[in-house]
């Protein structure tokens, strides 16, 4: 086999550095779109069937503040009360699970075209499309005036999510030497959960916002529409957060104009263009001898996506509900959740990478697997939001563990396939996935009223998927002592 790498120029020392850039602020980036579906979505969820006159929020409001507390021997709600409830907390919790799948959705989809775009017109260029599509469509997102509006918009948003991985993780392990993907990989692993961290703490902080003079100072009726200031001082407005995640554009315009290309991918493309491919890369990636590869890809994937989203995904509604019960309110627990876990996540993201090269790609996998599964059903079962503390406990340990398949991924996907096909390759493994997780989500979401919007319940099901991580890994091939194929 020719190699391709051999055959292009390496990227000088600048070049390589504004990629490595470029990809950690684009998936960074992408973390706030992650933050803002955790964080964002429920509460739009009930302020746009509010205005829609789907959902009387004011009743909603009154009565989540008579839910009865962990340990109370008595309920303050009666039985047609009780009633009332449930049947406004599935309206919510259905909404909710709809938009995150179109999250899951736009991801799958977008990891698939951007993807194909990235082994067709260039590394640089599809990661920089990725960027503009997720920032414009987020902003666009932020002026919704119905549940439906929302959901178109944000799944659009989130086809940018999906695209920026698979280019950014292609670009910087085509750019990068072998000796260097581990930190390359564990940098690039942790930016997301930077960029959630950023979010969550700005989140808690936001209730704050209120009681500036600033704020205390202006007419509701001046405020944008959805920016309401609520009478116990608190900030409840949601709109913001898709604010915040249309700010990448200025990266996408600079990493189109100015991010260098992989070389490996201009060498294999002048190949390419002295004999064309008989088939295409999405044709090639479900075709032998790569449909194993592929396959397997999808499933190390699909395990801590539909493990990840199914147990930390539920914490942050759950918190934000238990949060709104307590007397006071909690207004910040919602955030403090996701903070725990992204926080906890970014140190496991770094450490993914190394931790693989040490231990071995595929009993890093099964050790990770079985830490998280552990700590996913003792959460689920023993812990609840009401205790602060040993809850953000568990919800750290859940974050650490499944943040270290995030430094595994960039690091070993990219191994598994060939030049020509990588972006393609990696970006159907990781994004496949979503599609799984959000038929889970999306069943999830229909079952609410079997499972009575009970968020703990839905969690111990949705984590079991880290037991079959403990199954597929040994079916992987182990690429630890392997360099990238041309």
């Amino acid at each position: 086999m020719t190699n391709d790498f051999e055959a292009a120029p390496e990227l000088s020392s600048t070049g390589r550095y504004v990629v490595l850039i470029c990809a950690f602020l684009g998936w960074f980036c992408a973390g706030f779109h992650l933050s803002i579906s955790s964080l964002a979505m429920q509460p739009a969820a009930v302020d746009l069937l509010g205005r829609t006159g789907s959902l009387d929020v004011a009743r909603y409001q009154a009565l989540n503040k008579l839910v009865p507390k962990k340990n109370s021997v008595s309920s303050k709600m009666s039985a047609s009360e009780k009633l009332e409830w449930e049947g406004m907390k599935t309206i919510v919790s259905r909404w909710f699970a709809w938009l995150t799948c179109a999250f899951l959705f736009g991801a799958a989809s977008g990891g698939l075209i951007f993807g194909r775009l990235g082994d067709r017109f260039g590394r640089s260029k599809a990661m920089a499309w990725s960027i503009l599509t997720y920032s414009v469509m987020a902003g666009a997102a932020s002026l919704s005036q119905s549940p439906w509006q929302l959901l178109v918009l944000w799944y659009l948003a989130c086809t940018g999510v999906g695209g920026m991985w698979p280019n950014g993780v292609a670009l910087v392990s085509e750019a990068w030497s072998n000796l260097s993907r581990v930190v390359a990989a564990g940098v690039i692993g942790t930016s997301a959960n930077i960029g959630i961290f950023l979010v969550s703490t700005l989140a808690a902080k936001m209730s704050l916002v209120a009681k500036w003079s600033l704020w205390a100072s202006i007419p509701v009726d001046l405020l944008p529409s959805g920016w309401h200031v609520g009478v116990d001082g608190s900030f409840l407005a949601w709109r913001w957060l898709p604010v915040v995640g249309a700010i990448p554009l200025a990266l996408g315009i600079f990493a189109l104009l100015f991010v260098p290309e992989s070389p490996r991918w201009l060498a294999t493309r002048r190949n390419t263009e002295v004999s064309p491919p008989t088939t295409s890369a999405n044709g090639e990636i479900f075709r032998r001898p790569l449909l194993r590869i592929t396959l397997v890809g999808i499933a190390l994937a699909t395990i801590p996506l539909i493990g990840g989203w199914g147990s930390a995904n539920w914490m942050v509604p759950w918190a934000g509900e238990v949060g709104d019960s307590l007397s006071p309110p909690d207004k910040d627990l919602r955030a403090n959740v996701q903070q725990a876990r992204s926080f906890a996540g970014l140190i496991g993201s770094l450490l993914g990478g190394w931790i693989a090269s040490g231990l071995g790609r595929r009993r890093t996998y099964f050790c990770i697997s079985l830490l998280c599964l552990v700590c996913a059903q003792f959460t689920f079962w023993f812990l609840t939001p009401a205790d602060r503390t040993l809850f953000l406990c568990g919800v750290g340990a859940v974050g650490f563990f499944s943040g270290i398949y995030f430094g595994w991924l960039p690091l070993c996907l990219p191994e598994l396939f060939p030049t020509r096909v990588r972006s393609t390759g990696a970006g159907v493994s990781f994004n496949f996935g979503r599609i799984l997780t959000a038929v889970t989500v999306f069943a999830t979401g229909m079952l609410t009223e079997f499972f009575g919007g009970d968020y703990a319940k839905m969690g111990r099901v949705t984590s079991l998927c880290f037991a079959v991580g403990l199954i597929v890994i040994w079916f992987a091939p182990d690429t630890s002592h392997k360099q990238l194929e041309d």
